[in-house]
């Protein structure tokens, strides 16, 4: 049975329970305890926690939920148990059955004829297991199911009661296992050997809310929720392997096409030896989870979810080359598992080539660190070995990872295979001195949800009415007031205050366009209105100071949004979708938002793309904008199913959860039709000049353009001209001119740099001798180590060392020369050795090093020449000493 109808039939068979059948949530939601989606029951936690009633008519729903968990990512190949990506089938009840009802559904599709829609499981391979005092579970599977009494296993709390392990729901939960047989494992079922017994489902009677905790386990219930719930979850891959009669996740339909083509691409033979299988294991199960990351909308980067992603493909890339593959691997891999998982995820079909594209750029990218990285740590790792060590430095760490971009996690799994340690505490303290960057997975902070209930009442019954399509002002009534967090029935002058209207024509910050701002007056009472956010997408929080007067509970106010805000941010938003559609016709349609802000007279608009655009294109995109202004088009709104607004051929945003209904606005027929909920101008004239300042990237696969619209627009093009005509004037020229008569100016500019970098050069050379009659005599070791003058750069540094060196060469010398570029600010150091004193155990980067803990820097290099760089020009002179000292000391 293939994956996608073990999907299909377990949705049909709790639709046709009553069940509610609901999509599949994003991978990224805006939770801010979560970095992904990490179970099944996440999109439905407000439901759980009472914050909000469900909106399922039946209370009940079911849902396969993709999912991703990171904490793992080094075990993934390691057993065949690990997956970083996986989808959770799931069936939900918000109060309307518990324990029994949970049970008899589960077993009556484990167990139910094939031919009925069912799995058809033997059910005398089926165990379970119940917390230790649930009797209540214990008895319902053997009196009411018929399970015999030794195939039901109490467990504890680390194996049989369930929470997301941050403050929210929990509960006992009761776990189906599938016995694969004697040539698994022990017998005694799954409290003897997990690995034979094979959990697929898990049963969570959640009751309680637990609070904070250290451990899973180590924490507190802290009350009853509302109601008794039940959330389960089946895990798709792990009944893919016991229908398809294979032994492990990587053995099926999903994930085995993705090793074989590993084989094709490497040489190499999968299930032959241990280390080898950890390879393929991690191509195969990195290449989905990146690829479904990708179609939602992660662009590789250095921090956060992005992180994650690139760190997953440079897993994959190494593996593949630790195999024996040449070249570029993760078209092929990407192109394999999207012919896998399009059965189930129809959506990939319309993203092939933007999440191939994202992913062979982030390869070739990859390649060009790995080589450069690889060879320095293998030159590294040997010199730690040949001095009989056994940890590499926390500052050659550091330099892997700062210089060549080579991941700390890479260094560490390297390190591991040559028999090696990494001195973390040094490589951290160089990343606190440095710059602050560091792995997400770790840094990402888990906190307990937010708590909403304070605004349930107003979510479930009293939903705030937008006006604001339509009107700037209208009369409300003053149906919540929230101060400090807490429910009140009033406010006086100078509270700060969280106001509830039954109805609104201010909008609430949504889709990338901020707020309004505006004013409430009640007879003498005035209010300002700084910001309104949503809560649930249902309900408007106005964010207020009580400026004079007060207010109550069931006071009229007159709620006015300022027009001036109001119509620069309509310009802004407007402007978005006029870049949008320009870019897609100069770039393609894989060219998708990931992401906006719009402001009065500014917009900024992220897109995947990984390419930097050239002056031509900007310009192109530039004018198709102020073309669609100029055409004066209507600006089209009209709310329609989800369904049918994408079969208008509407846009959508990645990573967004949109209604049942949704907005479409319309720009000028086929130009731009998007999914929207923002306000808008009424024609695309109304936008005014659209300024295009230029884009940049903002993290791998990612680009952003920022632009000006209406007066803000006019305002820059009036200062660019003014400075454009105050150019032509100093040069005397045309504009027109300009650009010939400053690249005459600047080609002057260079002729006459070069000339003066000359004419220093040779003065610098012309003083060689003098500094040659300041050498010492050091030990063995003839040394110059002087302190320039100021002013001479590195490069100018580098050549009088060199020629210094080569004045000595007949002994055993050393040249250590400093100084401070007053240009840079910075302060160059170099140290140079000759063949004898090389010969004698001079390490010139070595005493580059010393040096460098004097003036604040760092460098590096060979044994016969190194360099550095540092910001103290006060320690030279005791650098310089400690660089004697080492040597005398030789």
């Amino acid at each position: 049975m293939q994956t996608h109808e073990i999907r299909d039939r377990f949705t049909q068979h709790f639709v046709n329970a009553g069940h509610q059948a609901v999509p599949s949530a994003s991978l990224i939601l805006d939770d801010p305890t979560l970095l992904f989606v990490n179970a099944g029951m996440v999109p439905f936690k407000p439901y759980f926690l009472g914050q909000q009633n469900p909106p399922f008519p039946s209370g009940t729903a079911t849902s396969i939920q993709k999912c991703v968990r990171t904490l793992d990512i080094e075990e993934v190949g390691i057993t065949t148990r690990h997956n970083t990506f996986f989808q959770m089938a799931g069936n939900f009840s918000f109060g309307q059955y518990f324990k029994e009802g949970a049970i008899k559904h589960a077993w009556s599709l484990l167990t139910g004829p094939t031919d009925d829609g069912g799995f058809g499981l033997d059910p005398e391979r089926l165990w379970v297991t119940v917390y230790l005092t649930d009797d209540e579970a214990a008895e319902i599977w053997e009196k009411e199911i018929g399970v015999p009494a030794e195939r039901i296993q109490r467990l504890g709390m680390e194996d049989n009661y369930w929470s997301m392990g941050i403050p929210g729901p929990c509960g006992p939960c009761s776990e189906i296992y599938y016995d694969r047989g004697p040539e698994y494992g022990a017998e005694g079922g799954p409290e003897a050997d997990d690995n034979r017994y094979l959990e697929i489902w898990n049963l969570v009677f959640m009751e309680f809310e637990r609070g904070a905790g250290d451990k899973k386990g180590n924490f507190e219930l802290v009350g009853e929720l509302p109601q008794k719930n039940i959330d389960t979850g089946m895990g798709i891959e792990r009944v893919a392997c016991i229908l398809q009669g294979v032994e492990n996740v990587y053995e099926t339909d999903l994930l085995r096409p993705v090793i074989d083509v590993a084989e094709a691409v490497t040489g190499a033979v999968y299930g032959k030896e241990h280390e080898s299988d950890v390879r393929f294991r991690v191509i195969a199960d990195h290449s989905r989870t990146a690829m479904m990351l990708i179609l939602d909308g992660v662009s590789p980067s250095n921090e956060g979810r992005g992180y994650i992603l690139r760190r997953l493909l440079r897993r994959i890339v190494r593996s593949a080359r630790l195999l024996g593959a040449q070249g570029e691997t993760l078209g092929r891999f990407m192109d394999t598992i999207m012919d896998t998982m399009t059965p189930s995820f129809p959506e990939i079909a319309a993203n092939r080539e933007r999440i191939s594209r994202s992913a062979v750029n982030e390869e070739k990218a990859f390649l060009k660190t790995l080589e450069s990285g690889t060879a320095l740590f293998d030159r590294t790792a040997a010199g730690v070995r040949e001095s009989g060590a056994a940890v590499l430095g926390g500052h050659d760490a550091f330099e892997l990872h700062d210089t060549y971009g080579f991941p700390i996690d890479l260094t560490l799994e390297m390190a591991a295979e040559a028999g090696l340690e990494v001195d973390m505490a040094g490589f951290d303290l160089e990343m606190k001195q440095q710059r602050e960057r560091a792995k997400a997975d770790n840094k990402a902070k888990k906190h307990g949800h937010v708590d909403e209930s304070v605004y349930r009442e107003w979510v479930d019954n009293n939903p705030t009415v937008f006006t604001g399509y339509s009107e700037l002002t209208g009369d409300a009534t003053v149906i919540g007031l929230v101060k400090d967090g807490v429910s009140v029935t009033s406010a006086a002058a100078g509270d700060e205050v969280e106001i509830i209207l039954d109805a609104t024509p201010m909008y609430a910050e949504s889709g990338g366009q901020m707020a309004d701002r505006g004013t409430l007056t009640a007879g003498d009472a005035l209010i300002e209105i700084r910001d309104v956010q949503r809560v649930a997408k249902r309900v408007s929080l106005h964010k207020a100071t009580v400026v004079s007067g007060g207010i109550e509970l069931g006071t009229t106010v007159t709620a006015q949004v300022d027009g001036g805000w109001r119509h620069g941010a309509q310009q802004a938003h407007s402007a978005t979708h006029l870049i949008h559609a320009a870019l897609r016709q100069v770039l393609g349609p894989t060219a998708v938002q990931a992401g906006s802000l719009n402001r009065p007279g500014y917009l900024r608009f992220d897109f995947n793309y990984t390419e930097q655009l050239s002056d031509e294109q900007m310009s192109e995109i530039a004018t198709i904008a102020n073309q669609a202004v100029d055409a004066d088009w209507a600006v089209n709104t009209v709310e329609t199913s989800l369904e049918q607004g994408k079969a208008m051929g509407a846009t959508a945003l990645f990573g967004e959860n949109y209604g049942d209904v949704v907005r479409v606005v319309e720009i000028g027929g086929p130009f731009s039709m998007e999914l929207c909920g923002g306000t808008h101008v009424a024609r695309s004239s109304q936008i005014g000049p659209v300024a295009v300042l230029g884009e940049s990237s903002v993290g791998s696969g990612a680009r952003r353009i920022e632009a000006y619209s209406g007066m803000d627009a006019f305002s820059y093009f009036s200062k660019e001209a003014a400075l454009v005509s105050g150019v032509a004037s100093q040069l005397k020229a045309k504009s027109s001119d300009l650009p010939d008569r400053i690249a005459q100016l600047t080609e002057r500019l260079k002729s006459a740099e070069k000339e003066i970098a000359q004419l220093h050069q040779a003065q610098l050379m012309s003083r060689t001798g003098e500094l040659v009659d300041q050498a010492t005599q050091v030990g063995q070791f003839t040394v110059i180590a002087l302190k320039l003058s100021d002013g001479i750069s590195a490069g100018d540094l580098r050549t009088v060392a060199t020629d210094l060196k080569g004045r000595i060469r007949d002994r055993a010398g050393v040249v250590v020369l400093a100084s401070a570029d007053a240009g840079s600010g910075k302060v160059p150091f170099i140290v140079g050795a000759t063949e004898q004193a090389v010969a004698a155990g001079v390490k010139s980067g070595d005493l580059v090093k010393l040096l460098g803990q004097y003036v604040d820097g760092r460098g590096g290099g060979k044994a016969d020449l190194a360099q550095g760089s540092g910001s103290d020009a006060a320690g030279v002179d005791a650098g310089l000493a400690a660089v004697r000292d080492a040597l005398a000391g030789m």
